[in-house]
């Protein structure tokens, strides 16, 4: 059955790691190496059960497959999972014995930190490997990826502006904000600086009040931010936001924001599509943490990370173009960008590849 999950979506590899000493459980799936290495985080959660922990990252590593072909990165798709409570089972032991792994595979796999681990975290993998990116910024980390994560949004929010109302100026547009944590507050601060109106919600009532306080932004109740009249909906906190239940109470003309599989299922994908609503794909939009962390690949330098990330508002109107040419929702349209990007390079090697062969039995 688990080569029957890999098959389907072309997987590479599937790796099980154990060390008895410190009670690691972990599993790396690596989608496709075509671009590069493959690059993604490791995520620490309390899984039912081992099935449901290889489901989590086949579908995660995949993910990041897009994200990093979509992004222009020279990079291929991974992901870790350790099973495991991440406010109890963590130890030095156990974080090192990983990082031995992603070791052995000599760079295959290069991990960063994800939901249930942190900065701390990888320094102790990086006492085992290089192969590891989030680390602190004494080992040559950016730091906190939340501000270069907002600003791809922001930028991402202005092309697909551009594409719904003729102008990517954010000036005087009322913008609904789901969710205040890290990187929406900083997205916040840009939209603010460019003049835009801000209604907020978030389960943290902190949040919210640095928000009203910091950006002057009007706040709602949980359920009511679908329903405000605004012209953008920024979705920054939970996924499946886009359903049955919240598409007919939105007023928005554009849906952009930073988190992670914003539409519940597909179908949601073309039913606001057909509604002439303009998406922005999450997975491009909020690519500007990857592309932080990767730019750590190459020595960090924050300036270079940055004009990588303004490349998103480009990215955008590509993927934009290409609904338009093949006439399909946007979100589709972001995975044939990636998909073609993806293609073209294996072409390129097989061809590459055929006339090595041609050459070495001509020399025979």
């Amino acid at each position: 059955m688990i080569f029957e999950q890999l098959e389907k979506c072309d997987y590479e590899q599937l790796i099980f790691c154990q060390d008895k000493n410190s009670g690691l459980k972990a599993i790396i799936a690596i989608h496709d190496t075509t671009l590069g290495p493959a690059l993604g985080g490791t995520r620490m959660w309390t899984y039912e059960n081992e099935q449901q922990a290889i489901i989590d990252a086949i579908r995660l590593s995949r993910a990041m497959t897009y994200k990093a072909a979509a992004s222009g990165l020279n990079l291929g798709g991974g992901k870790a999972v350790i099973i495991g409570d991440p406010n109890k089972d963590k130890s030095e032991e156990l974080f090192r014995a990983f990082g031995r792994y992603i070791q052995g595979l000599n760079g295959r796999y290069i991990t960063a930190e994800d939901v249930g681990t942190n900065e701390a975290d990888m320094d102790l993998i990086h006492q085992e490997t290089a192969f590891v990116t989030g680390v602190s910024p004494a080992f040559g980390s950016g730091g906190n990826p939340s501000p270069v994560t907002a600003y791809g949004v922001y930028r991402g929010m202005k092309a697909a502006a551009l594409e719904a109302f003729g102008s990517d100026s954010l000036q005087g547009k009322t913008i609904a904000v789901q969710g205040v944590g890290n990187v929406a507050y900083h997205l916040c601060g840009y939209l603010h600086e460019e003049g835009a109106n801000l209604i907020v919600t978030d389960i943290n009532p902190a949040h919210v009040e640095r928000a009203v306080e910091k950006y002057g932004a009007q706040a709602v109740g949980i359920d009511e931010i679908y329903s405000v009249n605004c012209d953008i909906f920024s979705p920054c906190a939970l996924g499946g936001v886009i359903n049955d239940e919240t598409i007919p109470q939105l007023k928005a003309k554009v849906i952009a924001g930073s988190a992670n599989n914003q539409l519940q299922e597909n179908r949601h994908g073309d039913k606001i599509a057909e509604l002439g609503l303009v998406y922005a794909p999450d997975y491009v939009i909020n690519a500007g943490g990857l592309i932080n962390v990767a730019d750590e690949l190459l020595g960090y330098n924050r300036e270079r990370a940055m004009k990588k990330v303004e490349t998103i508002y480009d990215t955008i109107h590509r993927v934009f173009k290409i609904a338009k040419r093949d006439q399909i929702p946007s979100y589709l349209a972001a995975d044939r960008l990636a998909e073609e990007r993806i293609a073209s390079v294996k072409r390129s090697r097989n061809t590459f590849l055929l006339n090595e062969r041609h050459l070495l039995n001509r020399g025979r």
